[in-house]
């Protein structure tokens, strides 16, 4: 399927940010459509705070997506107010790993 040939800049429920575009304030990705032809566009579309949706290409190798356009995902979390934790917890478990072969 041709999905797994495109490179996909935006996933459906990222939120993003337009630093060209400040006004828009931040968006929620809410559709992704990737064409099943070859050669075909893959497009997002995007809810931004103004209110308004906007479509976008989102194939990473076309000088069109909107990544070279000025969208940006956020990567800021609201924590609540809280404090993150650090350190402190269990270890992470590790997987065991098996060797196959002469031994």
């Amino acid at each position: 399927m041709l999905d797994g040939e495109k490179r996909l800049f935006l996933r459906l429920g990222d939120r993003v940010f337009n630093d060209e575009k400040e006004e828009r304030g931040i968006g929620a990705v809410v559709e992704v459509m990737t064409s099943v032809v070859p050669g075909g566009t893959c497009l997002v579309r995007i809810l931004f705070e103004d209110g308004k949706q906007r479509t976008f290409n989102n194939d990473m190798d076309s000088e069109l997506c909107c990544r070279y356009l000025g969208l940006r995902k956020n990567w800021r979390f609201d924590l609540g107010g809280e404090q993150p934790r650090v350190g402190g917890g269990r270890a992470p478990r590790r997987s065991s790993q098996r060797q196959i072969g002469g031994r």
